[in-house]
């Protein structure tokens, strides 16, 4: 079984990766890619999927493994998951399509690989910044290389700037957020693994969201948990369950954050 300095090389190998196909695939197409609607609704465009082909083709290299990507069927998505136990990979090729798609510069390359269905180490590029989030188990997470976070978190929640997205959660604990909310401010960027890195990196000091899937943070998670931050799925139960359920996810900078948040939290829900 990998050490954790071992882990850490071959994040930094999947960082090196990312970068070179995020420069080829992703960046040439933006301000540039038509956008199409998935069956569900949701945004996509020629990038998300040119970028996924090329990682599909990729990551074995690096690693063996079955590449599970957001841009499948749920068929595939499902039987991927069932057979990647021993090594998977689980990839968002652009976590905020519609920012992508409207040329706002906060979306991410999102890349994790699992083994007994945890993240062991994994990798969120924004292309646009160059800023460069990745973890490896048991052996920190770093921005471009400077370990994680970059500041201490806000020490209790009145103090703390909370990445929310409203649309997501009730209407009950919207309102009750919106008219009191026990934060000091509120902010929300449209890339979920960015803002899991966010959170990590301090510049969040809480984070709420009430519907992701598993790709928006197999890898922002295992950051968070290497910077020190805590996190669960809102209703208690696994975010490792699987790729076809979309979760609301609670998480923090710090353990102490994260009790006092979650407490607030359910008893607003």
């Amino acid at each position: 079984m990998p050490n954790a300095a071992q882990r850490l090389a071959r994040a930094r190998a999947l960082e090196s990766l990312v970068r070179d196909i995020a420069r080829e695939e992703i960046l040439p197409r933006y301000l540039k890619s038509a956008r199409s609607r998935k069956a569900d609704g949701t945004l996509f465009t020629e990038a998300d999927i040119e970028s996924q082909r090329r990682f599909s083709q990729a990551l074995p290299t690096l690693l063996p493994g079955p590449v599970l990507g957001e841009e499948m069927s749920a068929e595939e998505q499902a039987r991927l998951w069932a057979k990647g136990r021993g090594g998977l990979w689980c990839i968002d090729p652009i976590d905020g399509t519609t920012n992508f798609a409207n040329g706002i510069p906060f979306f991410a390359v999102s890349i994790a690989y699992l083994v007994d269905h945890e993240p062991r180490f994994g990798v969120v590029y924004n292309p646009i910044t160059d800023e460069s989030f990745y973890a490896a188990q048991g052996a920190g997470a770093f921005l471009n290389g400077t370990e994680l976070p970059l500041r201490a978190s806000a020490p209790r929640l009145a103090d703390a700037v909370a990445g929310v997205d409203f649309k997501r959660i009730s209407h009950h604990l919207g309102d009750e957020l919106a008219v009191r909310p026990p934060f000091y401010s509120q902010r929300n960027f449209g890339s979920s693994a960015l803002e899991w890195c966010f959170v990590a990196a301090g510049r969040l000091d809480v984070y709420l969201h009430g519907g992701q899937m598993l790709w928006d943070y197999a890898a922002g998670r295992l950051i968070l948990a290497e910077a020190g931050g805590e996190a669960a799925a809102l209703d208690g139960g696994s975010l490792m369950a699987g790729p076809a359920v979309k979760r609301g996810v609670i998480a923090a900078a710090s353990p102490s954050l994260f009790a006092e948040w979650r407490a607030w939290v359910l008893a607003h829900s």
